[in-house]
């Protein structure tokens, strides 16, 4: 029946798209693919994988198709994976089918939804169904929703189901509910707010439960528990608007859960061992935001607290796998290559983030950004701290932009990379970005970075692998082509850079080169890669991925 059910979607779909132009009905949909092309360099560390060894060759690719005619939306995306590095970058994945589908169907005020959902509750605190292809990430709710507006300003809906995982589904059982809601107030000056509460229950599945239980049975008496099959999560949030001002407020709690701990400590004939052991802990999170907005002036700060908060399907599942919810990370969304390195990943089991950002608009000509976080444990110990200023200057009676900045960053590589007793991070990066129009069609853009890093004191060298030289050119000739070159150059290597046969550092490059082509609804790819070893994040979620060398080339469509 798993089968069955997405087979007759597709056969819906393609029988309605026949008839949709006589009958009024709409069809939708996009495209994307991306293959890699592998080149081993054992130098870089872009060895010792299946890609690499052996398969040379991997690709994904996702297609999306969407009818809407008498009240009801089809969905159907098919999903392929051939020798992929997206589910884990040191392993090979392949399979392909129906990843999603869904069907919709508003009754009067009743909105009813079946198959695969994605939807959230407040900020996702406490539930959050969403994808992240770069990371191969799709939180899926494999299920049922219904919503039911019962006035123009408030909404309820409840919602149960099991989390996708690739092509099949956990079998834990997930159920929530959610009531929205928007009051207006003042006459002179309009004052609103947006309250909300959900609460979200996870019913572990036997075989979770069996497996988390014959885990525990080796513990020593004073570090086992016992297990609770069902775990509770409950917010509250509110957005209250006044004018320029927007607040928004949001505090959850979870009820005790099993869950990993990567830094434990356990008892084991004696003797103290760190790493992965099973707690069981209540939760709680608070975060909040203010925003200001005029005329020339943006002000936003963040703060968060969190303690114990990992909401997972299944306690076994780590990293980015079974995550119910999502915890907004507390650190910039950098763009340039280097001030992007290091990424803070959010850290379930306990921090306390501040982020402030200000951007102050002169005059038309002059623009100035500045961005301040900290990331702490609860226990006081700094993990990530970031301050950074920039300036874009746009004179009036010139055609050229040039922004410039600086970053100053403290990154806790033994906490967000497991990487024991390595050392604090510490980085000043200035960089440079100027754009030149040719003409009416044509620009010139030129980058320029350079990250010092600090040394690490135990073996008198730059700290992880030491400072960086970037530069990129990149030429658009509007509206089809667009070419870049880049390289990130070791300028000073560090401790972790490769090293020849007299175990001398080696300062390397790693080149790119970029040729795209857009034309209508269809764009085209082409890159050379050669990437040093680092975290990757999207949409706030990060993992390391390894040394990357080779090719790689996509298209992406939509109709």
């Amino acid at each position: 029946m798993k089968r069955i059910i997405p087979l007759l979607i597709v056969f819906l779909c393609c029988y309605l798209s026949v008839k949709a132009q006589n009958n009024g009905g709409r069809i939708s949909g996009a495209f994307q693919a991306q293959t890699n092309f592998f080149i081993r360099d054992s130098l870089i560390g872009a060895a010792n994988i299946p890609q690499y060894d052996r398969q040379l060759f991997s690709a994904d690719a996702w297609l999306n198709l969407n009818y809407t005619n008498w009240g009801f939306d089809f969905s159907l995306r098919f999903d392929m994976f051939n020798n992929s590095n997206l589910l884990n970058p040191t392993a090979s994945y392949s399979d392909q089918g129906i990843g999603f589908w869904s069907v919709r169907k508003q009754i009067d005020d009743l909105d009813l939804t079946v198959g695969y959902i994605y939807d959230q509750i407040g900020s996702g605190l406490i539930f959050r169904a969403y994808e992240e292809r770069p990371l191969l990430i799709d939180n899926a709710l494999y299920g049922i929703r219904a919503q039911y507006t019962f006035s123009p300003d408030w909404t309820i809906k409840g919602f149960t189901g099991r989390q996708k995982q690739q092509f099949d589904a956990y079998q834990s059982i997930i159920k929530g509910i959610n009531l929205d809601g928007f009051l207006l107030a003042g006459e002179k000056q309009a004052i609103s707010i947006a309250p909300g509460l959900g609460i979200v229950n996870r019913t572990l599945d036997d075989n979770s439960m069996d497996a988390l239980v014959a885990v525990i049975n080796t513990y020593n008496a004073d570090e086992a528990f016992v297990p609770n099959y069902n775990t509770y999560a409950f917010t509250f949030y509110n957005t209250l608007s006044v004018g320029a001002f927007s607040w928004f407020l949001e505090a959850a709690y979870k009820t005790e859960d099993a869950m990993i701990d990567p830094f434990g400590v356990r008892n084991l004939d004696g003797q103290e061992v760190v790493g992965d052991r099973f707690i069981n802990k209540a939760g709680s999170v608070l975060y909040t935001s203010i925003n200001y907005a005029s005329k020339g002036l943006a002000i936003t700060t963040e703060a968060k607290r969190t303690e114990f908060f990992t909401f997972r399907t299944r306690p076994q599942v780590t990293f980015n796998r079974g995550m119910i919810n999502f915890l907004p990370p507390m650190a910039r969304v950098n763009t340039y290559r280097l001030t992007s390195r290091y990424n803070a990943a959010t850290q379930e089991l306990g921090e306390i983030a501040f982020l402030g950002d200000i951007i102050y608009n002169v005059n038309d000509q002059i623009k100035i950004n500045a961005n301040a976080s900290n990331i702490e444990n609860l226990d006081g110990v700094l993990l990530y701290r970031e301050l950074m200023t920039a300036i874009t200057l746009e004179p009036e009676k010139e055609d050229w932009t040039i922004t410039a900045g600086i970053q100053r960053q403290q990154y806790n590589q033994e906490v967000f990379e497991f990487k024991p007793n390595a050392p604090l991070v510490e980085t000043i990066t200035p960089f440079a970005d100027f754009l030149y129009p040719l003409s009416e069609n044509q620009a010139l853009r030129l980058e320029l970075q350079y990250m010092h890093v600090g040394e690490d004191p135990a073996v008198e060298v730059g700290q992880d692998y030491g400072s960086w030289a970037f530069a990129l050119a990149e030429f658009t000739l509007a509206p089809h082509w667009s070419f870049s070159l880049s390289d990130m150059y070791n300028v000073r290597p560090g401790k972790q850079s490769p090293t020849d046969e007299n175990d001398n550092r080696l300062d390397l490059h790693y080149p790119r080169v970029d040729l795209s082509y857009t034309r209508n609804a269809n764009r085209f790819a082409l890159s050379y890669v050669k990437q040093v070893e680092g975290v990757v994040c999207t949409g706030g979620i990060c993992r390391l991925e390894p040394a990357f060398s080779g090719w790689k080339f996509e298209i992406t469509s939509s109709f």
